[in-house]
């Protein structure tokens, strides 16, 4: 459909003059991405039928393109057509009879970027019409961190096989430039490979901006990058296990600036704990957290650096089991208080049946 509009706008209308390049208005450009379908308007402004007629498209006015004459065309046997475009471009037989010589170019690259003639030679005066076609690659850029250490990361991005040549930038969160080197740019006939390098010294996301203005088209590629020693995740283990709870330790090496550690459960309750080990190691620092816990359950150390916005985390889980109790206290008792009740319900079934007759004091039948 957007094939379609771009028909409808540019259809060349016919003057009876020849038309070359550099005649201002009437050099049409066209603009598609690479892979896409082109097509190329040629149509008379008489209207008149050219299905017995000649026409003929050539690019850089060398290249045989696409030839139609009376019927014969390079679809159907002739020979002549230049071997980039064969078996890719066709024409509307249909529209001959309205004077529409217009072709398509299917599955465009960017080596058919070009000038575009159409000729209609055995009329008089010659007609000629012609299109600029530009084909754009633009894919998206890759970056990655080549060097890092606690105050700063060099970045890199990289566009290969870009045409039109693309302008590359990097960003900030809020849409800001960021300072970068000089691009490398290799030119590979038309279609380009550039890096563009910088260096940052904060956290925050990045972005690399690659802008194609002759194609309309920009596309950009994100990374987030720690910086002055962001807390890795934590460690956590458990040190023993007793009767009386299960002793959890966390541990944080290497943090800047210096992280909250807080035991929480899975309620996201916070769990007290004993006061942390501390290490400064010149502004990073280890730490180490404790706790005791006493019922199962998910436990997890949490490790918050406010400054930088940062937190991450470690799960573990418990399981706390009851302690044991001797086998000797609770076999007498239960065993006891066993015998006594299968002893009475026995009894009183016989007395039920008649069995066994219970005989009172005074010597009467109860």
């Amino acid at each position: 459909m957007e094939l379609l509009a771009v028909v409808c706008l540019c259809l060349l209308t016919w003057s009876g003059t020849t038309f070359a390049a550099g005649n201002g208005p009437d050099v049409i450009k066209m603009v598609v991405k690479e892979g896409d379908d082109a097509i190329l308007p040629c149509s008379l402004s008489t209207r008149e039928n050219i299905v017995q007629e000649l026409f003929d498209w050539k690019r850089d006015g060398q290249k045989e393109v696409f030839m139609y004459d009376d019927g014969d065309q390079y679809n159907n046997g002739r020979t002549g057509q230049d071997e980039q475009f064969r078996g890719r471009v066709s024409h509307f037989p249909d529209q001959l009879q309205f004077g529409d010589a217009s072709i398509v170019i299917r599955n465009t690259k960017v080596t058919d970027s070009g000038n575009y003639t159409c000729d209609f030679p055995r009329l008089q005066p010659i007609r000629r019409g012609l299109i600029e076609l530009v084909v754009g690659a633009s894919p998206k850029p890759s970056i990655i961190t080549l060097n890092q250490t606690k105050d700063w990361a060099l970045l890199q991005c990289e566009v290969q096989g870009a045409s039109p040549k693309p302008q590359l930038q990097w960003q900030d969160s809020g849409g800001n430039m960021v300072p970068a080197k000089d691009p490398q740019v290799t030119d590979r006939g038309g279609s380009y490979d550039i890096i563009l390098q910088t260096t940052v010294t904060k956290t925050d996301h990045y972005r690399c901006v690659a802008t194609q203005e002759e194609i309309n088209h920009q596309v950009h590629a994100e990374t987030f990058v720690h910086l002055n020693g962001a807390a890795p995740e934590p460690s956590v283990t458990i040190l023993e296990q007793t009767n009386d709870g299960v002793l959890l330790q966390c541990v944080v090496k290497g943090a800047s600036p210096k992280p909250q550690l807080q035991w929480q459960d899975s309620g996201g309750n916070m769990v007290p704990a004993k006061d942390p080990q501390v290490t400064d190691r010149g502004g990073s620092y280890d730490i180490i957290l404790q706790t005791t816990v006493t019922k199962t359950d998910h436990y997890r150390c949490v490790a918050t650096q406010e400054e930088i916005n940062h937190q991450v985390y470690a799960e573990t889980l418990v399981n706390v089991t009851a302690p044991e109790t001797p086998t000797g206290w609770i076999v007498g008792p239960v065993l006891g208080a066993f015998l006594v009740v299968v002893g009475a319900v026995v009894l009183l079934v016989l007395v039920k049946k008649g069995r066994i007759k219970l005989i009172s004091e005074k010597g009467r039948l109860e």
